[in-house]
């Protein structure tokens, strides 16, 4: 399985997060992990907040509300 940070550097590569990386990261953050997982999956969040990252979620969530 891949750490947070690696997860999210991919993520931030391809700038967009997929429906199954935001469940596999939900399930990563449930367990144990570092200083370096926590201070990238916060950069993750302001890469989305900014809109340097795109959610799958999200797009789909506008979708259906149209």
């Amino acid at each position: 399985m891949n750490s947070i940070h690696e997860i999210v550097q991919q993520v931030l590569t391809t700038g967009y997060l997929t429906i199954n990386t935001e469940d596999q990261l939900r399930r990563l953050l449930s367990t144990k992990y570092g200083k370096e997982d926590f201070y990238a999956f916060m950069h993750l969040q302001q890469a989305a907040m900014t809109g340097r990252v795109k959610q799958e979620s999200r797009e789909l969530k506008y979708l259906k509300t149209v």
